[in-house]
């Protein structure tokens, strides 16, 4: 005898077109930066592309073929939600800022917060413990 899962999928609610207006935006700011800043210093392209593109390795972490649709497994949910949150890019443009660490980073987490903000414009918030979009 088999036992089936009760859960039933929270149907996402899309952000107000006020609040992905200015993700987008912010993104654009972000990606023009980003290519400013590189074609300035030459330097900081392989930071722009691993920390531009990293966050979503909790996508990956999380995939799973016993998974409703828009759901990430559970596991990764904790992953996900820290990597695409603006402080850690944003803690990371400080100090790069303050020659702790090379100014490379500061271009890596201007391209993750693009990363971040081109999410949110296109409606992929923070997930839930139960790995969904929240609503």
């Amino acid at each position: 005898m088999s036992t089936m899962s009760t859960h039933t999928a929270i149907r996402v609610q899309p952000r107000r077109t006020g609040g992905r207006f200015a993700y987008a935006s912010f993104a654009a700011l972000a990606l023009a930066a980003v290519c400013l800043e590189i074609s300035n210093h030459s330097t900081g392209l392989w930071q722009a592309l691993v920390l531009g593109l990293g966050p979503d390795i909790a996508l990956f972490y999380g995939a799973s073929a016993r998974l409703e649709k828009g759901q990430l497994h559970p596991r990764a949910v904790g992953l996900y939600n820290l990597l695409h949150r603006f402080w850690l890019p944003t803690g990371l443009m400080v100090l790069a800022s303050v020659d702790v660490i090379p100014l490379g980073f500061f271009i890596g987490g201007l391209a993750w917060c693009f990363h971040i903000a081109l999410d949110r414009a296109l409606g992929y918030g923070l997930r839930t413990r139960d790995g969904f979009q929240r609503s």
